[in-house]
């Protein structure tokens, strides 16, 4: 049976239904992500060994290169930065497909399409909360109060990222229903904001083309969360702003979804 939706459906019914269902993506998500370590010796835990190998083997080699003086600081500055991103990069290098991997579903139930962008929003947020938290864990030897920080100054810019890793995913996913470009495009634009970005090096590194870092939206994201952690402060104008446009975008996300339901089961 053919997916149906009605094209008036409102931005408001489908937050009700996508609260109406969310024991169930959530649930859904969870048993992804345990399917991920099935029958390995330390699960999850993966997640953050991983990035912890990542740290360590950038922070020794990116360290020498740029000659940092405080290597503890640069450390912090590094490993909270590369565990952001990667779950930047996660959630928007997955979303093209998104719907091309749930099209039996699509095609043959009449759940709105909501609850696939739900689940993988959750299962993204799980990603990054297992590493996330083993990472600042073992980064509390280079600067003890990280943990402090998150609770204090830090809940504003974390809600803000998990929002954009709701809609900015979700309208790349939308576009590549359309433009199947995008599944080959999307890497390629990752990699170079990682590379122009000041995530493996300070900002102040890049001379005269700081601008660049002002005008990349996915680093500004990134950076108020990671300054926020290292130093404990937070303008909490630019965040109560971000957290506004954030709220603003999900509804135009949504409400584009929306539009685009009935079309689904004959763009996949």
């Amino acid at each position: 049976m053919l997916h149906s939706i009605s094209r008036t459906r409102s931005v408001s019914n489908t937050l009700r239904e996508a609260w109406a269902m969310r024991r169930v993506w959530w649930f859904t998500a969870t048993a992804r992500t345990k399917a991920r370590f099935v029958r390995t010796l330390f699960g999850s835990f993966w997640l953050g060994f991983s990035n912890l190998l990542s740290i360590a083997a950038l922070s020794f080699v990116y360290g020498a290169v740029f000659k940092v003086q405080n290597f503890n600081e640069y450390v912090v500055y590094l490993g909270i930065g590369l565990v952001i991103w990667n779950t930047i990069a996660s959630a928007i290098g997955s979303a093209p497909n998104l719907f091309e991997h749930n099209q039996a579903h699509v095609h043959n139930t009449n759940l709105n399409p909501v609850f696939y962008t739900l689940e993988e929003w959750s299962f993204q947020l799980q990603t990054f909360a297992q590493s996330f938290l083993l990472v600042t864990f073992v980064l509390c030897y280079f600067q003890h109060n990280l943990f402090i920080n998150i609770f204090l100054v830090g809940w504003l810019p974390i809600l803000n990222l998990f929002l954009f890793l709701y809609w900015g995913p979700l309208f790349v996913c939308l576009l590549g229903v359309r433009y199947r470009d995008l599944y080959q495009l999307v890497p390629i634009v990752l990699q170079l904001i990682f590379l122009l970005s000041p995530i493996l090096y300070i900002k102040e590194n890049l001379g005269g083309l700081e601008w660049t870092a002002n005008i990349n939206p996915l680093y500004r994201i990134l950076s108020q969360v990671r300054n926020a952690l290292i130093t404990g402060n937070i303008e909490w104008g630019d965040g109560i702003l971000l957290l506004i446009f954030n709220l603003i975008l999900i509804w135009m996300a949504i409400r584009r979804l929306n539009k685009e339901s009935s079309n689904l089961p004959f763009l996949i």
